[in-house]
């Protein structure tokens, strides 16, 4: 299929590893110009041919500053993918030992950073007739925790994407919301991550656990997601192959959500 996305410029936020990495590579494949977005930059990232912008996307200045230096190389935005989340909000203590403090670190990595960065790269989209996805998370359908407050910002940023296709789909741009059951990144792999974490509390192997997530979480397919599969929804949506899809959520979760 061809997505005509050749020589159009794009934003791809949380863009060191994992969904976003394979995000940038699907894009640069296109023919796309990318910027990269993270706050660590990765030799995987570098090795794409992005251009590597290290900023902490949980303050207001880092959504400013990348977006900033996005239109001074690229010279605008035609896409943005706000796919940076996660962070400290992995976590897997109960309503009752959550603080303030977790909360708010919790929204301004998943939330606040899509909402700063599509606002910096609004008029840019506007005039260019852009397309946004947001990566969100089946938690945001199931927002019993752990981790509640990731689950909750997820399902917040599912709402402000409904919003902006609203408000901004008159203006030519597009936006909509993928969200990725459990996916082969650093969430579920990582011995600090999620996974790990959960792995370590049922006293499991961590490869082990890995295998199990499958039945555990009702994924029919009986496999982990993998990040490319994630990306190769993300770019098909930013392509205008998919011009009439927008305000959407789009599930990529091995069918794991039961719910209609």
């Amino acid at each position: 299929m061809e997505l005509k996305l050749a020589g159009k410029t794009a934003i791809v936020t949380g863009a060191s590893r994992g969904v976003g990495l394979a995000t940038v590579r699907a894009l640069v494949a296109e023919g796309v110009r990318v910027v990269g977005g993270s706050r660590t930059i990765t030799a995987e990232l570098k090795e794409t041919g992005a251009v590597p912008v290290s900023v902490d996307l949980s303050t207001a200045e880092g959504a400013a500053e990348l977006v900033e230096r996005a239109l001074n190389e690229l010279g605008g935005v035609d896409l943005l993918v706000n796919n940076v989340g996660g962070g400290d909000g992995v976590e897997l203590g109960g309503f009752l030992e959550l603080d303030d403090a977790h909360w708010q670190g919790t929204f301004d990595i998943n939330l606040y950073s899509a909402i700063r960065v599509s606002r910096a790269a609004m008029p840019s989209l506007i005039e260019r007739k852009g397309a946004v996805v947001n990566v969100s998370s089946i938690g945001g359908s199931l927002p019993a925790g752990p981790p509640l407050a990731y689950n909750v910002a997820k399902a917040a940023l599912r709402s402000f994407s409904k919003g902006l296709a609203e408000e901004f789909g008159p203006q030519g741009v597009r936006v909509n919301t993928v969200s990725p059951g459990p996916v082969r990144t650093a969430i579920w792999e990582a011995p600090d991550g999620f996974g790990g974490k959960l792995a370590a509390a049922t006293g499991t192997e961590q490869d082990a656990f890995l295998d199990q997530v499958p039945a555990m979480m009702g994924m029919v397919t009986g496999q982990i997601t993998e990040p490319e599969e994630v990306a190769a929804l993300i770019t098909f949506l930013l392509s205008d192959v998919a011009y009439s899809v927008t305000g959407s959520e789009h599930l990529i979760d091995a069918g794991a959500v039961k719910t209609m």
